[in-house]
């Protein structure tokens, strides 16, 4: 079997304290990977910029010039990690065997990469990295995405347990995705749908290199949200079903009082009545709600937008050797030069 091309790809969004750490650390390891012969020497480290508002892009483009095995794809807007992390793997699938996505910050163990590379020579198109145990999480985040992966399994949605985004995925894995055309991405719920032959890889998680997590709390609620919403209508059904049973409780209260009445032992009285009006109006506003998430997504995907824009490709374009000299261009100047090369080709 001949050494797979292997390319890593890496959504960055404001990631410039930690970048410089991270390209030298995924830089060695590729070192590592071809000095042991498990890859091909046309293997790359490829970093997607979703539309970062400091000096991520430049960071990236001067390594570029500089380490012919780092390139960069940067997106004329912020897409989102999901979109990002498409237009990577979607970028790298048509010149790689093999892709391996992982976050900016490694907090994901890159040592097991190797373990990907070999499951992979096995034979294993879509190769998970799933966490041991949650220990360093805080109390709140570890219960709380427990119980949004038990949700999930309820839902009838089949994602693997304490796996986030790290991942390999074979070239045939990825040319399956691109079928996915869904606006509402959700790659941990799609990768998952796609079959193929599949392995864990299970490794401790580490602490943030620099910098702040991009994943605060309101975001990842919104994720779940997201997630929940797109995969299944179970959130419907369960209104529908609340919704009967608020009738039924109703129509039973009515038949109670209607029986007081009858005997003459009513009272007058507002709380029952505030009490009532409160509760179903919360619920027909809940519904209301409910069904107009999923009608907004309907309507994005009608809409078919793309879900990302590619304003510089330094990955498929080949950088001109003139600009490889002491590093020092500035950073205008680079962004120009791969602007003419993205318009004319």
């Amino acid at each position: 079997m001949t050494n797979p091309v292997l390319t890593i790809v890496v959504p960055c969004y404001n990631e410039e304290e930690v970048l410089p750490d991270t390209i030298n650390q995924l830089n060695g390891l590729l070192e590592e990977l071809l000095d042991d012969e498990l890859v091909s020497d046309k293997s790359k480290i490829l970093f997607v910029d979703d539309g970062s508002r400091d000096r991520t892009w430049q960071i990236i483009y001067k390594q570029s010039l500089n380490n012919p095995r780092v390139r960069g794809l940067k997106l004329a807007r912020n897409a989102g990690h999901q979109n990002a992390l498409l237009a990577g793997l979607t970028a790298a699938g048509k010149a790689s065997d093999c892709t391996v996505s992982i976050d900016a910050d490694l907090q994901d163990d890159i040592t097991v990469i190797r373990e990907f590379i070999l499951k992979f020579r096995e034979g294993y198109d879509i190769v998970y990295g799933v966490r041991k145990k949650r220990d360093r999480d805080t109390f709140f985040k570890r219960n709380t995405a427990q119980g949004f992966y038990k949700i999930m399994k309820k839902m009838g949605v089949d994602l693997i347990y304490n796996h986030a985004d790290f991942r390999l995925m074979s070239k045939r894995a990825l040319e399956e995705l691109q079928r996915y055309e869904e606006t509402n991405l959700f790659l941990r719920g799609i990768v998952p749908l796609l079959g193929f032959k599949t392995a864990n890889v299970y490794y401790d998680r580490k602490e943030r290199l620099a910098g702040e997590t991009k994943y605060p709390l309101k975001k990842m609620l919104a994720f779940s949200f997201e997630g929940i919403t797109s995969f299944s209508v179970t959130p419907i059904r369960m209104v529908l079903a609340l919704g009967i049973g608020s009738f039924c409780i109703s129509f039973l209260f009515g038949l109670y009082f209607l029986g007081l009445r009858y005997y003459g032992e009513t009272e007058t009285g507002w709380t029952s009545l505030i009490t009532s009006i409160w509760m179903l109006g919360g619920l027909q506003l809940t519904a209301i709600g409910l069904v107009g998430e999923y009608i907004g997504k309907i309507y994005k995907e009608t809409k078919r937008r793309p879900k990302f824009s590619i304003e510089v490709d330094a990955f498929n374009l080949p950088i001109s050797r003139h600009l490889i000299t002491d590093g020092d261009h500035d950073d205008e100047h680079a962004d120009i030069h791969f602007g003419t090369l993205s318009e004319t080709n």
